[in-house]
């Protein structure tokens, strides 16, 4: 089996910004889900990009390339946003408990959350406009960021960021490895995969959230914090070669999985079966 490659660690290392599943991956990820999405979805996503407009001026109908403007908000524009990137479970915890693990809205379900009511509720007026635009481009990131598994994943070591991984030319963490490394390991890119990943199967249609973040959560658990034998990853241990080709497999489903997950969310808010009063039995159900 062919190593990591090193210049997608280096990248990683001396870029500004780390992007979850890294930038190909959320292009990817916005990419095919709006494939699937229905034509009157098409629609509706195309006149509520348009509405950038009134944000930054961009009201360009790329919806790929403005899921990556999250990513570069949370340190600028929006620097409120950070935590809304990630959910910090304690160690030990077997499954989501959203009193306990997000009681306050800087979290990404809450985020998910308050994002969707942005998008549900009417605009009356150009700074609603604004908000219901980066509402949008939230929450194509943020789905994809829900399927990444550590942002779903320990506080006590940050989601794998203070787990150290020796072995390649440059220090890195765990967390990284997956944001980027795999995604560049497993051959993906973007717009080269996109038929790729239309192909995957096995894809779950639920629109429950808390299923998709305790799906996040397992495969934190079982496979990204545990090496190929069960053994619980330290810092500065080496990933050995079973650890990867274990790991690829999954980063292919995660990311299929991500897009279909997000083009049944957006297919049902653009027509009408999602609403404010009907979000938390939908889509937040304990």
């Amino acid at each position: 089996m062919k190593g990591i490659g090193m210049v997608g660690l280096l990248l990683a290392l001396n870029s500004g910004l780390v992007f979850a599943w890294g930038q190909p991956g959320h292009q990817l990820i916005c990419h095919v889900a709006e494939q699937q999405l229905e034509m009157s979805t098409r629609q509706w996503l195309t006149k509520t990009l348009a509405l950038g407009e009134y944000l930054d001026g961009n009201s360009s109908d790329n919806f790929a390339e403005s899921c990556l403007w999250a990513d570069t908000a949370k340190y600028s524009s929006h620097r409120d946003s950070y935590e809304l990137h990630f959910i910090n479970l304690p160690a030990g915890a077997k499954e989501i408990n959203l009193k306990r693990d997000c009681p306050a809205m800087d979290c990404l379900p809450n985020g998910i959350l308050y994002l969707l009511v942005l998008v549900i509720q009417k605009s009356h007026g150009q700074l609603e406009d604004a908000r219901k635009a980066a509402a949008l481009r939230y929450l194509g990131h943020l789905i994809g960021d829900l399927h990444q598994p550590l942002h779903v994943s320990h506080g006590e070591d940050r989601g794998g960021n203070n787990l150290q991984i020796r072995g390649f030319t440059e220090a890195t963490n765990l967390h990284r490895i997956w944001d980027v490394l795999l995604v560049n390991e497993a051959g993906l890119s973007y717009s080269g995969s996109v038929k790729r990943l239309q192909r995957v199967g096995s894809l779950s249609d639920s629109i429950q959230t808390l299923d998709w973040l305790n799906n996040s959560y397992q495969l934190a658990r079982k496979t990204a914090y545990q090496h190929a034998n069960g053994e619980s990853i330290i810092s500065g241990d080496v990933l050995e070669p079973e650890y990867i080709q274990r790991a690829l497999p999954l980063v292919e489903q995660q990311l299929a999985q991500a897009a279909r997950h997000l083009a049944n969310l957006l297919n049902q808010v653009a027509n009408g079966h999602l609403t404010v009063n009907n979000l938390d039995e939908r889509v937040f159900k304990p």
